[in-house]
């Protein structure tokens, strides 16, 4: 999703404090589990190794936004079931577990009126604004449902007459999910009133100059570089996406940044490298990757002249997430080193169509 409310104001995190779950519990009467879940990473390890069994995605395209892309495809076919509730169609829904739904919902441009009365819902932008955002366009299918309607129908389904939280009432009217939240999340109290008056910031240490260390005052650290040691004819890749790119799921065939039209399987190379490598602009190359002795392979890329450091390369992704080893990854935050791959080229025998 693109600028939803996220980590802080939805508890989007798989290893929520137990002080956030402590309120979710005095606010729905209920016992949250108190377990971890998985990220990313560890999410298609337990797919890949049996331990998930069933994935849902709340839209997004999976497959393509995840790294190793063979082995990801692996791990949903070996789910029992796979759904996707999605706006638009993608390459995730052509990778299937033993059963598998897509479940069309509304998009953000799309009026979403529930019981004769529109709804809204708010976004929240890397500036920590929290802005509403109503759709003007006519819903596709009078049977789309909002995602707040699909999960509130899941769990009346799936909980019955054990859960007490009215989800009817809540998927009909979201005024009263955000109140719920406002109890909740710190912060984002009157969450109602102040969103309905305009745009809020959320709090912000750096804005606000308060800190909670135990200086009171934020901290900096300065660290290493790393050191990467290439051998001779490797180069170092990291994945971009183009200025016309949203996300994994909606993007265009052109870079006005860049300087490339009309294809996206490009990788750009310093001129000195390609001169040393004995490869000409536009010759069309295969990408190999190189992990713990592991190779990956994306093929028929065109090279491209460009301003970057020596010995480094870019190309965008989805197209070379497949490059990014499922054990390669930061070693804090276990996400995908997508932005230090080492990688080799070798002159292609494919043929795709030419990107100027």
């Amino acid at each position: 999703h693109s600028n939803v409310q996220g980590d802080r104001t939805m508890g989007i995190w798989e290893k929520m404090p137990d002080t956030f779950l402590d309120a979710l519990k005095k606010e729905f009467d209920f016992e949250p589990p108190r377990e971890h879940g998985f990220d990313t990473v560890n999410s298609i390890k337990a797919m890949h190794d049996g331990t998930v069994k069933v994935f849902f995605g709340l839209g997004g395209n999976f497959l393509s936004a995840t790294p190793d892309t063979e082995y990801t495809a692996q791990a949903m076919r070996r789910c029992r079931l796979t759904a996707h509730v999605s706006t638009k169609l993608n390459r995730s829904h052509l990778v299937t577990g033993t059963q598998a739904l897509i479940l069309p919902c509304l998009g953000r441009t799309e009026k979403d009126i529930r019981t004769g009365q529109e709804q809204f819902i708010t976004i929240e932008d890397t500036m920590m604004v929290v802005n509403p955002s109503k759709g003007v366009l006519s819903p596709g299918s009078p049977y789309l449902l909002s995602e707040p309607a699909i999960i509130a129908g899941l769990a009346r389904a799936t909980l019955g007459e054990r859960s007490k939280i009215q989800w009817e009432a809540l998927s009909n009217n979201y005024d009263l999910i955000r109140e719920h939240i406002s109890h909740v999340v710190p912060g984002i109290e009157n969450f109602n009133v102040r969103i309905q008056k305009d745009i809020f910031y959320l709090p912000n240490p750096i804005r606000s100059r308060v800190f909670t260390t135990n200086t009171g005052q934020a901290n900096f650290y300065v660290h290493p570089l790393p050191e990467h040691v290439l051998q001779p004819g490797q180069l170092m890749l990291m994945t971009i996406r183009s200025h016309d790119q949203f996300n994994t799921t909606i993007y265009g065939l052109d870079d006005r940044y860049r300087g490339v039209y009309g294809g996206r399987r490009v990788i750009f190379l310093n001129r000195a490298d390609m001169a040393e490598l004995e490869i000409l602009p536009h010759t069309q190359v295969d990408i190999t990757s190189h992990f713990e002795g592991e190779q990956r392979t994306a093929k028929a890329f065109q090279v491209v002249p460009y301003d970057i450091p020596r010995r480094c390369a870019a190309a965008y992704f989805p197209e070379t997430n497949v490059l990014v080893a499922i054990g390669s990854r930061a070693d804090k935050s276990n996400s995908p080193a997508s932005k230090s791959i080492v990688i080799s080229l070798n002159k292609s025998t494919e043929l795709t169509d030419s990107t100027q």
